[in-house]
């Protein structure tokens, strides 16, 4: 889709990205050039996301992504280009351009809504019909009222190869629109085509994302045939590791914390129950992408998993990951059930209301983790309980919270604080160096190239890789150069593939007469490579924006280029270092 330059930049201007940033990170008052605040697509201590209020970009030196406002909302609000455009330009008050962009991909993705949607209603009608009134029964004799099956829209999918498709034919969908939002299979024999209904005599519940559409569907058999759940697979609209179920209800009521489940069932019988505030991360293991979609809305997760073994393992999996992204983490100890659904249908609301209130924190959930592996009535088993408690004590950041649990531990077993102190620091001084030298390992790796994932060859062509970054950047700063090194370079100079394209997109946009900015590149490069090319804009400063500097970046990839033939020698390092900066240099 190609945006009109003029739409664009009135765009760019009505959303200067300080003020849109600051909408999701508290920013620094400016300093230089740059404005400086915590990251929001990863956990940090100390402020690495750094705003570019001149060239109106960002960049985060800790994670590595960046871009113009357009690639901001695109990562934080988990949007494709062009909603990410609509939604700031609604922001705006700015009219889309619908007749000047290709709009065929988003045209895809309203009718698989639109062909949703009607499924939706398909599987909830056919769900009343008296033929089916054992599949209502079976939400009934969960406990579901009629109200609850309403509100989720709970469906039934008949014994059927192709009514669905039937339905959704005759309201006017094509079988390869059905096939593309995945609700039909399709075969082929004797060169004929066949489409049949993905989900048959199974209990449907639909999937909807945060912005009210139905995105996708899971249907669960109703006995023990297997497989026992078939599941919408990644459509244009759908993907399940993006996706976090009854999130849209949950976050109406702006709660301070989401309970999240294992299963869509856990999730609307909790909300029937009265805690609306439940949810249950889609696919089989919970993904960064939904860790960082619920920071969005709460600062605090409740793990509500099953208490056998997989779903402790899940929890402590979910534990990483949420204390990753930020979010501060507690943990249900079900007891009288395996899972909330049976506990609230056995004991009521009110029993798992005060499991609620009695949830560990993840320190505490790992210190009961612990425990249980030893028998804390011998000494043997004392002294391993203390010896791992207290090595796992030495991992947290905060002294104050080493020294509070130090004195439960102390309390609990009748060990002396000063003996599991004296252990803890003795861990923490280890720990310490650890990190030390993997710093020392990563900066080394980095230097040698091993940590680009962005430009991947950047190892195999160190030196022409950081020429043609320094180029770039001189381009990117100061266009008009162009039209005195242009006979002098072309894009075949180039030895990297990443910088290759830029350098194509950068010239092309040139000689058209467009606007340079970090936002001309939004269209043409993924999230990761906008961010790159934003560091290459922002690093002005480590480049001497002369024309003389333009020619030795070029006369160094002539020699690289050179080299492949073994024509001529590598610089000295004291040339080198003269013409080129560290990419990575903060």
């Amino acid at each position: 889709m190609a945006f009109d330059e003029r739409f664009l930049s009135e765009l760019r201007e009505r959303n200067d990205i300080t003020d849109v940033i600051s909408e999701y990170v508290v920013l620094s008052k400016r300093q230089g050039r740059i404005r400086k605040g915590l990251c929001p697509f990863h956990n940090e201590k100390t402020p690495s996301f750094a705003v570019y209020e001149d060239t109106q970009s960002f960049y985060c030196f800790g994670c590595g992504v960046g871009g113009d406002v357009i690639g901001f909302i695109r990562n934080i609000e988990n949007l494709d280009y062009l909603d990410a455009v609509k939604k700031l330009a609604q922001r705006a008050g700015l009219k889309m351009p619908e007749d000047q962009y290709d709009n065929s991909l988003h045209n895809r993705k309203k009718r698989i809504y639109e062909i949703n949607k009607f499924a939706a209603k398909f599987f909830y009608d056919k769900l009343l019909e008296q033929e089916n009134k054992f599949a209502l029964e079976y939400y009934l004799k969960r406990g579901f009222t009629p109200s609850t099956i309403k509100h989720f829209g709970l469906g039934y999918a008949p014994n059927d190869w192709t009514q669905l498709k039937q339905f959704l034919n005759e309201h006017g969908f094509r079988n390869e629109e059905i096939y593309e939002a995945d609700l039909v299979k399709k075969s082929e024999k004797n060169s004929k085509v066949n489409f049949y209904d993905n989900f048959r005599n199974r209990m449907m519940t639909p999937i909807i994302d945060v912005r009210g559409n139905v995105v996708g569907f899971g249907g669960r058999v109703l006995d023990d045939s297997k497989p026992k759940y078939v599941n919408t697979s990644d459509t244009l609209v759908y993907k399940k590791s993006h996706e976090v179920f009854a999130l849209n209800f949950a976050k109406n009521a702006n709660p301070e914390n989401l309970i999240v489940c294992e299963g869509y069932m856990d999730v609307i019988a909790l909300h029937q129950a009265g805690f609306t505030n439940a949810v249950a991360c889609l696919g089989t293991a919970l993904t960064v992408e939904q860790a960082k979609l619920i920071k969005r809305y709460v600062p605090e997760v409740v793990l509500s998993y099953d208490s056998d073994e997989a779903g402790q393992k899940a929890t402590q999996r979910a534990i990483q990951i949420f204390s990753s992204a930020g979010l501060k983490v507690r943990v249900l100890k079900l007891s009288g059930g395996k899972d909330p659904d049976e506990i609230i249908k056995k004991y009521g609301a009110e029993r798992f209301r005060m499991i609620l209130e009695g949830a560990s924190n993840e320190i505490e959930y790992s210190l009961i983790g612990i425990r249980g592996k030893y028998d804390v009535s011998t000494s043997d088993g004392k002294a391993a309980f203390l010896t791992e408690a207290s090595a796992f004590l030495a991992t947290l950041q905060n002294p104050i919270e080493r020294d509070t649990y130090a004195s439960k531990l102390a309390e609990e077993t009748g060990a002396e604080k000063s003996s599991i102190m004296s252990y803890i620091n003795q861990n923490v001084r280890k720990n310490t160096r650890k990190r030390f030298d993997k710093k020392i390992d990563d900066e080394r790796r980095k230097s040698l190239g091993y940590t680009d994932r962005i430009n991947t060859e950047t190892k195999k062509n160190l030196r022409a890789s950081r020429a043609e970054e320094n180029l770039l950047t001189l381009l990117l700063r100061n266009p008009d150069f162009w039209g005195k090194i242009k006979d002098s370079i072309c894009a075949e100079d180039f030895q990297t593939t990443f910088n290759k394209r830029v350098f194509k997109s950068l010239v092309s946009k040139i000689e058209n007469g467009s606007a340079i900015e970090v936002s001309s590149f939004g269209e043409e490069f993924s999230l990761e490579e906008a961010g790159r090319i934003s560091l290459l804009f922002n690093r002005g400063d480590m480049v001497s924006n002369t024309e003389q500097e333009c020619f030795d970046c070029i006369r160094v990839l002539k020699e690289e280029q050179a080299k492949q033939t073994g024509d001529v020698s590598e610089m000295n390092d004291e040339e080198f270092a003269k013409l080129f900066n560290d990419l990575f240099k903060k």
